[in-house]
């Protein structure tokens, strides 16, 4: 292996007497793709921040080809040959696609004119370089979250990126727009780009990267050769102890049938989905991106109703038409999206987690501030949201806090029947496994969970049964005994 491109040695930085990066090294060579791991306040987006001169450290050296290096603000990463494309990517979704890529930089010809002609040129060229063929006119807002990745790595290489950090971009993406993805960031390896990639995702770490950097308690841990360390090792470097158990399923009795679906149908959504749902039962739902498993749960929530097709609860049919509907009916839907469709992230945590409860708490159109505060600040507490206080703004917590703050937010409206959509999403794996106590706890408690995932190992380590999902349809149900990833992958992209 080459020398590194880039030394990051004894880097510290604190906030507010907070300490975020204490002594971190990092190492990244030209053609290789070095995973960053950490739980959620680990320190890594401190240390990306550091690297792209958004922050600078307290202490610390950074050395770029062996030159000591000092970066003030972002521009001056960017001209260095650093770029980053971030997990909420930074498109603009009114410009084009080769737009998108010269955003503040298009080239001109004399008398300061933008030449359209070689700007449109140049972006044909640089996708054309990553194997994407894409119309170059097409609006942003009218491309997959695969395409506008493709269309910030076009941006990054516009600017000669030799070093490119890449902030969970597998997070949305579908199991075929993934193996795309890992195609493009193998050809940047190839051509020599040094690839910082951080991902919650282990199983796929093993798939993609060269060497990996942990990072716990804002500390370095220790830097290993992919080849050469376990997913259980990484997990205990990560979080400090052995995390044998992941997936800690109690087996509970079941109960009665709570929620029975039947034939529900929405137009160009799903068709007859049909299933039993039973108090104390985790019912796992598989199947690809875009399977309709989303569609079928904002269905039963009201948020988008069904044309068609019956729902009953403990024996009665009921239409929901509406959340608040179905909030009375005891049922809780946690967002596969919390930050646009689960939180107000401007918001604190306990406003929060309050939100669906406020007539509850008012009489005569009057809030009865204080106990609603009480309530959520209890609610909050029993989820051990890390905050410093339940004021705290949402948008300041780690995601797996943030997901804590959804789950505590629809916990407080005391459901029978919970719906979690991609409940681990985006979160790392201490608060992963905290998440499935927290579901196994229920589950005994009495509540029926219908869980939709697309990680298998979490649908297989968490369900009693599996109901999978291809093109709007069922298409196939297992027994947790019975089901395996291939079983469940086969009927996940067959039809019935």
């Amino acid at each position: 292996m080459s020398g590194p491109i880039l030394s990051m040695i004894n880097i510290s930085k604190s906030f507010s007497g907070v300490q975020a990066l204490r002594g971190v090294q990092l190492e990244l060579h030209p053609g290789e793709v070095h995973a960053l791991l950490g739980e959620n306040g680990a320190g890594k987006s401190t240390l990306v921040k550091v690297m792209t001169g958004v922050h600078q450290p307290d202490t610390g050296e950074i050395y770029l080809n062996g030159q000591r290096l000092q970066l003030t603000d972002p521009r001056q990463a960017t001209t260095r040959g650093i770029s980053a494309i971030y997990q909420e990517l930074s498109i603009f979704p009114d410009l084009d696609i080769a737009e998108n890529i010269f955003v503040g930089r298009r080239p001109t010809r004399a008398g300061g004119l933008v030449d359209w002609g070689r700007m449109y040129r140049e972006a044909e060229a640089l996708l054309g370089s990553l194997g994407v063929q894409l119309n170059l006119k097409t609006k942003a807002r009218y491309l997959s979250i695969a395409q506008q990745q493709m269309v910030e790595i076009a941006r990054a290489l516009s600017v000669k990126a030799r070093i490119l950090i890449m902030d969970e971009p597998t997070s949305a993406l579908t199991l075929n727009e993934v193996a795309d993805l890992f195609q493009i960031v193998r050809r940047l390896r190839d051509q020599g780009t040094a690839i910082l990639f951080i991902s919650h995702r282990l199983e796929e770490l093993f798939e993609i990267a060269d060497r990996v950097t942990v990072l716990r308690d804002a500390a370095y841990v220790d830097t290993r050769a992919m080849a050469g360390v376990t997913q259980e090792e990484l997990i205990r470097l990560m979080v400090g102890r052995t995390v044998s158990d992941l997936f800690p399923k109690k087996q509970v009795a079941q109960g009665e049938v709570i929620l029975r679906v039947k034939n529900l149908t929405r137009a160009g959504a799903f068709k007859d989905v049909s299933f039993d749902l039973h108090q104390g039962e985790i019912l796992g739902m598989a199947g690809l991106v875009g399977a309709g498993r989303t569609e079928v749960s904002q269905a039963l929530f009201g948020v988008a109703p069904a044309d068609a097709g019956t729902i009953e609860i403990e024996g009665r049919a009921v239409h929901m038409t509406s959340p608040k509907q179905a909030l009375a009916r005891g049922l809780a839907l946690v967002p596969e999206d919390r930050q646009h469709h689960g939180l107000v992230t401007p918001m604190d945590i306990a406003d929060n987690v309050m939100l669906p409860r406020l007539a509850r708490f008012s009489r005569h159109g009057w809030l009865a501030a204080k106990q609603a505060r009480q309530a959520a600040h209890e609610a909050a507490t029993q989820l051990e949201v890390k905050a410093t206080t339940v004021w705290q703004k949402v948008r300041e917590l780690s995601g797996g806090n943030q997901q804590k703050v959804v789950l505590a937010k629809w916990l407080s409206t005391g459901p029978r029947i919970l719906i979690l959509d991609e409940p681990t999403r985006g979160i790392d794996i201490g608060t992963k496994a905290e998440v499935h106590r927290l579901m196994c706890d229920l589950a005994a408690e009495g509540l029926a969970i219908l869980m939709i995932s697309s990680e298998l190992p979490e649908v297989l380590g968490m369900s009693d049964r599996i109901l999978v999902m291809h093109e709007g349809r069922i298409t196939g149900l297992f027994d947790r005994a019975e089901a395996t990833q291939e079983k469940i992958m086969l009927a996940a992209t067959q039809t019935v």
